[in-house]
């Protein structure tokens, strides 16, 4: 009778123990999984147009006029295929 209890609680502990890990490693990966999330939360924040001033990329068409024009260089690329 004493081994049977005995068998019983060791049984009882080692699947405790057992379900005690799976908990603790379910939780790491909910945690690391929420991370993640807010990490793409963050991301997808910063990747909306509304967050960007695109006042200061535009091209003063003044400027542009001040540009050499590149000279053409032509090259005749026949014989390379021959």
């Amino acid at each position: 009778m004493l081994k049977l209890i005995l068998t019983v609680t060791l049984l009882t502990s080692i699947v405790g123990a057992s379900s005690t890990k799976k908990d603790k490693i379910a939780q790491e990966s909910l945690k690391q999984q929420m991370k993640k999330e807010q990490k793409y939360a963050k991301e997808q924040t910063f990747y909306t147009e509304d967050n960007y001033d695109f006042k200061g990329a535009e091209v003063n068409p003044e400027s542009v006029k001040m540009i050499k024009p590149l000279e053409v260089n032509d090259m005749d690329m026949d014989d390379v295929y021959d």
